[in-house]
Order: C-alpha cells, then sequence, then structure tokens
C-alpha cells in the first residue's frame, strides 16, 4: 500500500521526465546512498570492504560503461578488458610521470587515454554491426594486451612486467598504495559509481540517449530522419571506453594493488558482458544488479558447502561452482531475457496494483 502515486501530480515537463518522478523511489535511493556512505564503511568487515564491495562497484562502472555501448547504442562489444587496462596502464604512466598530479584527475584522464582508444576501434562500426563488430572490438582485445606486454615503456621498463599503484595523497588521507585503508578506497570507488550513474542516466535519457536508442532500433531508419550515425557510434564509443578505462585505473589502484596484463584478459570482458545481459540490456541499474549478481554469486557458491559442513576438495568445488554458475546464467537468460531490470520493474508494478490481481 505504502508505493503508490495517489496525489503526486505533475505540472511541468521537467517534473514529468524527473530521473525519479515518483517520490518513493527518491526516498529509496536517497536512503540506499546514504547508508552506503554513513553505515557500510564503518561496520562492515575489511573483508566485506575489500573482497565484495570494492570490487563489485568497480565493475558496476565498467558494466554502466558498456550498458551505454551495447544496451542503449545497440553496438556489441568483446573489448571491455582491453579498454580497462587501457586505463589502467595510462593511469599508471601518468602517476609516475607527474607524481604532484591529483589522483582524480589521473583517473579522468586514464578514461580519457581510453576513449581516445575506444573511437580508433568504433570507426568500423559506421560499415559492420553485430557479430562482425564484436569481432572487431575482439581484436582490441589482443592488440592492446600484447602492446602492453612488448612494449616496456608501459611499466617503466620493469623487468617485472607489472604495474604497481603508487601511493598517493588527498584531503589529508592516503587514496592508493598499501598503506590505503580499505574505507578510503571504498569511499572513493563509491563515489565515482554514484556520479558516473547518475551521469549515465542523464545521458540516456537526454537527446543523446535517443538518438542511440533509434540507432539501436534500427538505423538506417535513424539515418533517414537526420540522425548522423558515425558521430553518434564514435560517441557512445567514447563514453563507454572513458567508463571503464576509469574502471581500469580503479581495479589496480583501489583494489590489485598491482597486476599483469593477465588481470583484463579475456574473461574480463565476458564477466562484463554477463553482467549487462543478466542485469537488464538498457538498464542503469540493470548494471549494478547485473555486477552483484556476477560478483556475489561464486562468493556465495564457495563459501555455501562450509557453512552447511561438507568437506568438498578444492578443485571439485571449483568445478561445481563453475557448472553451477553457469547454469544460473542460461536459466535466468531463458525465463528472464530482460534481465533482473525487469523483474525489479515487475515487482514495481505489482506493488502499485496490490491487491488488485491485473
Amino acid at each position: 500500500m505504502f508505493y503508490r502515486e495517489t496525489g503526486q501530480f505533475k505540472t511541468n515537463y521537467n517534473a514529468d521526465q524527473a530521473i525519479f518522478p515518483i517520490a518513493q523511489d527518491r526516498w529509496f535511493v536517497t536512503a540506499v546512498i546514504l547508508i552506503a556512505y554513513s553505515i557500510v564503511p564503518f561496520y562492515a568487515t575489511e573483508y566485506l570492504l575489500q573482497a565484495v564491495l570494492i570490487p563489485m562497484l568497480i565493475f558496476t562502472i565498467a558494466a554502466l560503461g558498456l550498458n551505454i555501448l551495447t544496451g542503449y547504442a545497440g553496438l556489441l562489444s568483446l573489448g571491455t578488458g582491453a579498454f580497462m587496462a587501457m586505463g589502467a596502464y595510462s593511469a599508471y604512466k601518468i602517476t609516475t610521470a607527474f607524481p604532484e598530479l591529483n589522483i582524480i584527475i589521473v583517473f579522468l584522464l586514464s578514461g580519457v587515454s581510453a576513449a581516445l582508444v575506444g573511437i580508433m576501434f568504433g570507426i568500423p562500426s559506421l560499415r559492420i554491426k553485430g557479430f562482425y563488430l564484436a569481432v572487431a572490438t575482439f581484436a582490441a582485445q589482443f592488440f592492446l594486451l600484447w602492446m602492453f606486454n612488448k612494449v616496456a615503456w608501459w611499466v617503466n621498463y620493469s623487468p617485472s612486467g607489472t604495474i604497481t599503484a603508487p601511493p598517493r595523497e588527498m584531503f589529508g588521507h592516503m587514496m592508493t598504495g598499501p598503506t590505503a585503508t580499505p574505507e578510503t578506497r571504498y569511499f572513493l570507488v563509491l563515489t565515482f559509481c554514484v556520479v558516473f550513474a547518475f551521469i549515465a542516466k542523464n545521458l540516456v535519457r537526454g537527446r543523446i540517449g535517443r538518438q542511440w536508442m533509434a540507432i539501436r532500433d534500427m538505423d538506417i531508419a535513424a539515418e533517414i530522419i537526420g540522425i548522423r550515425l558515425l558521430p553518434n557510434k564514435l560517441l557512445a564509443f567514447a563514453i563507454s571506453s572513458f567508463y571503464c578505462g576509469v574502471a581500469g585505473a580503479l581495479l589496480i589502484f583501489s583494489y590489485l594493488g598491482s597486476a599483469e596484463t593477465e588481470a583484463f584478459d579475456i574473461a574480463v570482458s565476458f564477466d562484463v558482458l554477463f553482467m549487462v545481459i543478466i542485469g537488464g540490456l538498457g538498464s542503469i541499474l540493470g548494471s549494478f544488479l547485473g555486477a552483484a549478481f556476477i560478483w556475489l554469486t561464486p562468493i556465495i557458491l564457495t563459501n555455501v558447502p562450509h557453512l552447511v559442513g561438507l568437506e568438498i576438495a578444492t578443485d571439485v568445488q571449483k568445478h561445481i561452482e563453475i557448472m553451477i554458475f553457469g547454469s544460473l546464467i542460461v536459466i535466468f537468460v531463458i525465463f528472464e531475457p530482460a534481465g533482473l531490470a525487469r523483474l525489479w520493474s515487475i515487482g514495481k508494478e505489482k506493488l502499485r496494483r496490490w491487491p488488485f490481481p491485473y
């Protein structure tokens, strides 16, 4: 009964086109953000922050970027891991070359470098689409990782071939490096995630988003009514790669600390793609739900045998986990192809009409 629109009148277009037109949605989102900032970091354990929440939020940013490209613009990409790697290696080079530069600016510049690379690999999108475009972006995965492995300049000629996040301080707190606390890194990643989510929501509900969706639904018809295909497709690639680049920089600086190119292999690209598909194509909320599902499910499946007292060999447990995880993805795609966001939408509609069955 509490989720009703009774008495909520829209008297202008701005109110009707608000991000959250229903007051209960605004209250819910505000409450979630307040809890995330004021309660979670002070009561959550180090394991929950470091191993669960921080990487989940980072991959949410990457899923937001891919959802802009695939869910809204209809351009399939399998190079997400490569664009994340571009952001990570660019952030490493910028921090080592300009040690006094603010770390927030470093992350944004790393996103810009990934956006430029995304534009380069997005140029073929005017001529090809669908599976063939996916193959073209798949080439970015191999080319960029090969470049980071073979060109020693990207790792400052380190013999180990790894990049390590240097310590950087801001507002009197160590934001990156081994001395940065999980709470500080959680605040940093959460702020990026919230800001990028609101930016993405405003993008897709405006003129740019409507043009992307027109191209997604039928690019020939979109071109006939005056939408320029190449600039809009390249813009989608640029913004998507920017999000993925920032996510890659955060992955190294706020989660892993140091890594090689294996941290951005093709499995990462598929994981982010599964997040978008499971969460819901063309849905900002779906990026959050999909990232939570893909990241939390293996953790839950790993800990369930211990909770019920089953002693299973580690290799057997890993195989069972992969089988169950894959089965869940297949079952979910079959029975709810619109994703978790559609289930959320159905639940809200039922609340709005309860107790009536229609």
